[in-house]
This record gives structure tokens, sequence and C-alpha cells, in this order.
């Protein structure tokens, strides 16, 4: 029995020293930039819904601004048909007046160019409303416009992550109670597989179980060629105690995710582009690690998947 363990003992450090520390190090900065990249992108999707709410208001102003301008350009109007049959009363008068005194004809005469003067200087700030009024309704038009890609893009990415959702759902029903689940929150989908469905205590090996329920879900994935995916290894508070290159939970957890990770590209039509695998240890646990079954469910590979923001990143800079 001694000799077994000791032969046990010298391949898992074999095993261990195959693996070089410094692509650990190198997967964790990548984790770390791309959760930077992640983060951002969220930001931006809040400021996306943020940006439709300030399109909004400014649109119910701008609302009430156009409606104050329909006003004034009725009274405007109006006051310049007034005006007009005050010219044309005068324009009668006055050829009643050219049969009277000279003075008098001089005097409407008089007050007639005033009139016209008055009706001119009207008819040019009719003119100027009437310019404000076509601008404010082209600006009201053109953000209504944009607020409704933006609704549109955001409801197409909601449609989108549920029929994702649906279809993960349905593809690995099999596997739902049995340490994998899918749930939507947050914008993203999250499918979560315990340990007990991956991998024995301590080892990144997947088992044959584990295998299936990878299968079934890449090819969902490749059925969503636009949709990012990030492989997430998590484990308890339990220290790691291998030997070899693996010297804690933060390498353990990234071996596992890099070891998901690689059983999803085996199949072909998934674009590696979209795919990153990192570890966070023990540092994001579900449950409380002071019982065994919260232990269980802190150990874990989470795939996150989200729908590319590209669109809605390019509107927002236009």
């Amino acid at each position: 029995m001694k000799i077994q363990s000791l032969v046990l003992m010298i391949s898992l450090v074999f095993i261990f020293s195959c693996v070089p520390k410094k692509d650990l190090v190198n997967l964790q900065n990548r984790y770390d930039n791309l959760r930077s990249q992640n983060d951002l992108l969220i930001k931006k999707l809040q400021n996306s819904e943020e940006s439709e709410t300030t399109l909004s208001s400014s649109l119910e102003d701008t609302q009430k601004e156009l409606n104050a301008l329909k006003e004034d350009f009725q009274l405007l109007t109006s006051d310049y048909e007034s005006q007009t049959e005050k010219l044309n009363t005068l324009k009668d008068s006055y050829e009643a007046l050219e049969k009277n005194s000279s003075a008098l004809l001089s005097e409407n005469i008089d007050r007639n160019r005033e009139l016209l003067k008055q009706l001119e200087a009207k008819e040019n700030a009719l003119a100027e409303e009437r310019k404000r009024l076509e601008s404010l309704e082209n600006d009201l038009e053109k953000r209504s416009y944009r607020i409704e890609q933006l609704e549109s893009l955001i409801a197409a990415n909601e449609t989108k992550l549920n029929n994702l959702k649906n279809k993960l759902s349905d593809a690995l029903v099999d596997f739902e109670g049995r340490g994998l689940s899918v749930e939507q929150r947050d914008g993203k989908v999250y499918v979560s597989m315990e340990n007990k469905l991956l991998f024995a205590s301590g080892s990144w090996n997947v088992g044959s179980e584990g295998k299936k329920a990878i299968k079934e879900l890449a090819i969902v994935l490749a059925q969503n060629p636009d949709i990012s995916v990030l492989i997430e290894g998590h484990t308890d508070n339990v220290p790691y105690n291998g030997n070899g290159p693996l010297k804690d939970n933060w390498d353990l957890s990234t071996k596992r995710a890099t070891e998901v990770l690689k059983l999803l590209l085996t199949n072909n039509e998934i674009n590696p582009i979209n795919l990153t695998a990192a570890g966070k240890g023990e540092y994001v646990p579900v449950a409380e690690n002071s019982t065994g079954e919260g232990k269980a469910k802190n150990r874990r590979i989470e795939v996150v998947l989200e729908p590319q923001l590209d669109e809605i990143n390019k509107l927002l800079e236009e």
C-alpha cells in the first residue's frame, strides 16, 4: 500500500511539473484585462440605459417647448391677420381721404407707412419663429428615432438572452438537479455546474458526465456565435494542498476553467476569440462555507454568457 502511495505521489509531481507557473500567471493577467473590459461593457450598457432615460426626459422638455412655440406662432398669426385687417381698413380710408384735404391725406399716409413697417416687422418675426419651429421639429424627430433605436437594441438583446437561456435549459435539462443550473440575471445568462458533476476532489480532469454536459453546452454556443463566453472557476475556502505547479485555490480554479474551455473548443464551430477562462478561487462564494452543502455549492464552474454590445456602443458614440 505504501509503495502504491509513493508511486501516486511521484506521478502527481510529474504531472504538476508539466504546467508552468508562468502560464497560470498569464491566464490570471488575461482574466484581469478581460474582466476590466467586461466591466467597461457593462458600464456602457448601463450608460446606454441612462442615456435612454436622459433622452426621454429631453424629448419631453423639447415637446413642451415645441407646444409653447406653436402657441406663440398662433398668437403671431392672429396678430398678423388683425394688422392685415387694419391695413385693409386704412387702405379704404386712404382712398376716401384722397378726396379730402391734403393735410389729412399726408397724416394718413404717414400712419399707413408706420403700419406697413410694423406689419413687415411682424412678418419677419413670424418667419423666424416658423424657422425655429421647423428646426425644433427636426431635432425632436431625430431624438425620437435615436431613442427608438436604443430601445430596439436593448429589447433585442433581452430577447436574445431569453431565447439563449431557454435553449440552454432544454439542452441541459437532463443535468439540472444534478449540480447544474441555468438562470438569467443582470443582462447575462449563467450556467453553473458544481464540481460533483465535473471533477473529482483536487482534480481538474473532467469526468464522463461532465463531458456530456459540456458537449451539449458547446452545441448551443456554436449556434450563437455573437455571444461572449466567460468560464469562471470557483472553489470553497478549504486550502488546496496539492504538489507541483498548482499551489493554491487560485491555481486550481484557473486550471479547471481552462480545462472546460478546451473541452468547449473540441466543437470546431465555436470561435475561440469568444471564449475567456478565469480563476476566481474562493473569493466569490454563492453560499456559506460553514456547512458541507454550502462548500459544495461554492465548488463550481460558472459559464457566463452575454451578447456583444458593439451596436449599442456604436450608437452611443454617434
